[in-house]
């Protein structure tokens, strides 16, 4: 009987195919990849949609759409493309279509930030039915990473005058390994679905079912009642909130998060314009307890601006350590004593409990060594409009994301000093700046790198911020899932490949 019973499990699942369930916390906007700016809307295009590059397991640049490419000089990027591959409808793939999404892209009537990206991009031209030459005004360090953005289809776009409006920003068609058949609606489930005819192969899992879930809680329980095939783990539900039968079922994997906590010093008020007053604070914070209290140790301390194990990291970068004992010295060699204490306010945001919670264990470790730290929360838009973009403030508690291929200019050059500049602490260091502006124009990736990690160990040795922590991204799959392999660029990287046992 139990023969028979799984005999006509796996009958049924021939035929309807076999589906992975899992959560969005928003419904999407656009599933357009020139669009798509809320994380629901970018993660579904991710599915749909192809670059002519994308990052391998190593976090490495590789070929997607494209078969190879090749700079003629510093400025001229040649793109081959591969041969055969097929639009969801059955068109096939060609030079065409990526001229038709630079031009549509750059259209007056599409608004998206990711314009920029293209700034110098001086002309893009068609040499052949599988073959694009792009021209940069100068040499640019992202000439390869922009074109990692997905294509749209010039025979089915061509047609629409509104692109904002267009009926193809809910129902797309892209090259990708899954594909819709009916337009969303809001606030309801999303299917997609396996492409039999996509290039490198078709996926294994049939059917991607996207059940819309806005309550974090509402997605745990999901999960834990197996109505979720992936979800993400808070460190609290990890450390004290799952079963025994939670584990046998599912499989856990931790990587660090792309993203980093800091508290920033308003470099333009006299306090904080003297760099051993912000050396003895960063000295006098304990990272290592702020992550075993928040995170349950699910965590790693943060050291400086840029991805640990990526290419701009330096690998010979010693961190400083915690030193209270030597913060108080030198506390004291500049004039603050128990009866003239330093003083100063900290402002974050509301609606984040952990932001505040970390400030509170700062304000305790600070005061382990004389220092009144004064905390003041804000609701998110009050908090960016009228303290963080005026530099209304002495120090901030706010994060930044991690990219693979950073762009230091927005945060950390001094051009970007300016009423809704990024660089709101007003940082400047000559040097950074110039090395900035060097790194731009390099387009050989070691050097680059090499760049950055000097750009690295200069901004870290100013300490304009005190970089916390990086919390770590906890993922449980089910164990029926067979060939996962966890990278630097996340779990899912190699989604195609992975099988789901009867």
């Amino acid at each position: 009987m139990i023969r028979f019973i799984s005999i006509f499990i796996i009958m049924l699942s021939t035929l309807w195919g076999i589906d992975f369930h899992r959560s969005m916390s928003a419904s999407p906007t656009r599933i357009n990849p020139l669009l798509a700016t809320d994380s629901a809307s970018s993660s579904i295009a991710g599915w749909i949609f192809n670059g002519l590059l994308k990052f391998d397991k190593e976090g490495n640049i590789t070929t997607d759409l494209a078969k190879s490419y090749y700079f003629e000089d510093n400025s001229t990027l040649i793109f081959k493309l591969k041969k055969g591959i097929k639009w969801h409808d059955g068109v096939e793939f060609s030079a065409d279509d990526v001229l038709f999404t630079y031009n549509w892209l750059m259209d007056k009537k599409v608004v998206t930030p990711y314009k920029s990206d293209f700034k110098y991009v001086k002309s893009v031209k068609k040499l052949d039915r599988y073959s694009i030459e792009i021209k940069y005004s100068q040499p640019y360090f992202k000439a390869l990473s922009i074109w990692m953005m997905g294509l749209i289809p010039k025979h089915l776009w061509e047609k629409e005058s509104e692109p904002m409006r267009s009926r193809l920003n809910k129902l797309p068609v892209g090259t990708g390994p899954y594909k819709m058949k009916k337009p969303f609606s809001i606030n309801e489930r999303i299917i997609l679905y396996a492409n039999k005819d996509y290039f490198e192969h078709k996926p294994y899992i049939d059917r991607q079912i996207f059940h819309y879930i806005g309550d974090p809680s509402t997605e745990f329980m999901m999960l834990k009642s197996g109505k979720l095939d992936i979800g993400s783990l808070s460190p609290l539900q990890v450390q004290k909130q799952l079963s025994l039968q939670f584990r046998q079922k599912f499989a856990i994997y931790e990587q660090p998060s792309q993203g980093y906590t800091y508290l920033g010093f308003n470099l333009k008020r006299k306090i904080f314009a003297n760099r051993e007053l912000r050396y003895a604070l960063s000295l006098a914070i304990d990272k290592d307890e702020i992550i075993k209290l928040l995170f349950f140790g699910h965590g790693k301390a943060c050291y400086g601006p840029f991805m640990p194990g990526s290419s701009v990291y330096p690998k010979d970068f010693k961190p400083t350590p915690y030193n209270p004992k030597r913060a108080k010295e030198i506390l004291k060699k500049l004039g603050y004593t128990n009866k003239h204490p330093l003083e100063f306010t900290l402002i974050t945001n509301t609606g984040n409990d952990i932001r505040t919670a970390t400030a509170e264990i700062i304000q305790q470790q600070l005061l382990r060594i004389g220092v009144k730290m004064h905390i003041r929360t804000m609701e998110w838009q009050a908090f960016l409009n009228t303290v963080v973009f005026p530099a209304n403030f002495d120090a901030v508690l706010l994060g930044w994301s991690l990219s693979l291929i950073p762009d230091a200019y927005s945060i950390w050059h001094s051009e970007g000093i300016k009423k809704g500049g990024f660089n709101f602490i007003g940082y400047k260091n000559s040097e950074v700046d110039r090395l900035i502006k060097i790194a731009q124009s390099t387009i050989d990736p070691i050097e680059f790198a090499k760049i950055y990690q000097k750009i690295f160990k200069l901004i870290v040795n100013d300490h304009p911020y005190i970089f916390l922590y990086i919390p770590n991204a906890i993922t449980a799959v089910n164990k029926k899932i067979q060939g996962i392999e966890p990278s630097i660029i996340g779990v899912e990287h190699n989604f195609i490949d992975w099988k789901i046992k009867p």
